[in-house]
């Protein structure tokens, strides 16, 4: 299938590179809302002892109040990744005496749209932007969408791997260009496959009535407050997600960096007709930042991102547009309700492999038809994946989603055979081999899984998710975290707050002037 993978494992065997695929670059991001012990949506404030929101480098909040999100620091083995993802989960329940943390992607039983709490982030000038920028999501797109929660899986190849496959390639680039365009093959690739990694870690297939109440929508029901589609994989992931018209637009099909930094940069430079009808600032209360396609770059949403750390200040699109593509941010992750961090170390391995061979492989541009055949791939999979016999169109030609799916592990297994080498190990081969038996068996994918389980107990959605919920609250506490890592936490925790009412303190300016400097940098 890829001549170009085969060759580009050969190199790093042959040349004693493997060892490079041991040093990859990991961090995750899970997001989880808050719950009270009748499933219903957290009213409270995030917890003072969890500490500021605006400045934890590793506990924070996303869209609502209630919706906390984890953050790990990077490291070279997944594994420890989701080992401080585990003490983070500890941690957090420890202060949240009788809440919850919602173990599903989809959310629970949510209060009137108006009761959905908004995150706050304290009175400095940062924080009311944060504030507002999501207020702006709220009258663009509604408080109900905001609430879904998934898994973000930060992934590069190390510092090390580039300059050496700069040399490989031949290529007339510099090094940073180079790296940046090796990095949007990837993402090409991703875009073309990643609807087996719906299938396989799809874990969505059912949600609340309450998600949707009052709308149209073409979903079963499944007794009393839960609706779902029979051969469904991820929800989260389909148009009842995250879908609108003005980002619709944008088309971006992630072909070169500075193509992708231009349609952003003038999607967050173009203002849109609906938003400006909206207003920004009406009777003294900001409604949006602007009204622009975008409010920021992040408002853009999509199911892999190209990123780089960016300093105090600066816009991500300009850090990429000046230093280049740092790494790569997978986006698409299910939180699994089976699994106390919604994600394990088989998961992570096959990111890893799917990753790296996405990018070993031939990562041709995408033409405006291809970009059509990858959404109507991803919207099949999303809501019919399980579907026997269901098809796919591949380079313009139908082929079934098991039949490609194999196809596909197969060019994985030639990358897995390599990592085993590297690692001395066999984990990444059963990792493959545990993928395979989901494609030949439909019925051990986690959304099969998920609705098999309310139907063998009559459950909802609701009372499913919250026994998960307490079973992984009781599975992690079994454990302690490390006093030295429980130290580390709490003296976070404490400088946290410290650091946000120094920033507090220390502005001077008018949060208008702030505003307005800021979108005209």
């Amino acid at each position: 299938m890829s001549s170009a993978l085969e060759q580009k494992l050969d190199w790093l065997n042959q040349a004693g590179h493997s060892g490079l695929l041991t040093q990859l670059q990991h961090g995750i991001e899970k997001e989880g809302l808050r719950v009270d012990d009748q499933r219903r949506l957290a009213q409270t404030s995030h917890p003072q002892a969890l500490g500021s929101a605006l400045t934890h480098a590793h506990i924070t909040t996303d869209y609502s109040e209630a919706l906390l999100e984890f953050i790990t620091p990077v490291f070279e083995k997944s594994s420890d990744a989701l080992n401080f993802l585990a003490d983070l989960h500890r941690y957090t329940y420890q202060k949240l005496d009788k809440e919850q943390i919602w173990p599903a992607s989809m959310p629970c039983l949510l209060p009137p749209e108006k009761e959905i709490p908004i995150a706050r982030y304290g009175s400095s000038n940062v924080g009311q932007m944060k504030y507002i920028y999501r207020v702006g999501l709220e009258h663009r797109y509604g408080k109900v969408m905001q609430t879904i929660a998934g898994i973000h899986y930060n992934f590069s190849l190390p510092e090390a791997f580039w300059p050496l496959y700069h040399r490989f390639s031949g290529s007339e680039l510099s090094l940073q260009d180079f790296r940046s365009a090796a990095y949007f093959g990837l993402i090409r690739n991703f875009r073309r496959y990643s609807w087996l990694l719906i299938y396989l870690f799809g874990a969505s297939p059912a949600l609340c009535s309450s998600f949707l109440k009052g709308k149209k929508h073409n979903l079963e029901e499944m007794g009393k407050g839960t609706l779902y589609l029979p051969y469904a994989t991820s929800l989260r992931m389909s148009d009842l997600g995250y879908s609108n018209k003005a980002q619709a637009s944008l088309n971006i099909c992630f072909n070169h960096l500075d193509t992708y930094a231009k349609s952003l940069e003038s999607a967050i430079r173009t203002p849109y007709q609906q938003y400006e009808e909206i207003g920004v600032k009406v009777d003294g209360e900001y409604r949006q930042l602007n009204t622009n396609v975008l409010q920021i770059e992040n408002e853009y949403y999509s199911d892999i991102r190209p990123k780089r750390v960016t300093e105090s200040g600066e816009k991500p699109i300009h850090a990429l547009m000046s230093k280049g593509v740092e790494y790569i941010e997978v986006r698409n992750t299910d939180i699994n309700p089976f699994l106390p961090l919604g994600i394990d170390q088989t998961q992570a391995d096959f990111l890893d492999l799917f990753l790296v061979t996405c990018l070993l492989m031939d990562d041709s541009e995408i033409s405006t038809a291809e970009c059509e055949q990858i959404q109507d791939n991803h919207q099949q999979v999303v809501t019919r994946g399980r579907e026997p016999g269901l098809t796919l169109i591949n380079n313009d030609q139908t082929v079934t989603l098991k039949d490609w799916g194999i196809e596909l592990l197969a060019e994985m297994e030639k990358t897995a055979a390599l990592f085993d080498q590297a690692h001395n190990s066999g984990q990444f081969s059963a990792a493959i081999k545990a993928q395979k038996a989901k494609l030949l068996d439909p019925e051990l994918t986690p959304s099969a899984q998920v609705l098999k389980e309310m139907q063998d107990q009559n459950f909802d959605h609701g009372d499913f998710v919250m026994q998960q919920a307490l079973r992984h609250k009781e599975a992690l506490l079994s454990e302690e975290p490390s006093t030295e890592m429980a130290a580390m936490l709490e003296e976070l925790s404490q400088s946290s707050l410290v650091e946000q009412q120094q920033i507090e303190a220390a502005e001077q300016s008018d949060f208008d002037v702030y505003l307005a400097d800021y979108m005209a940098n």
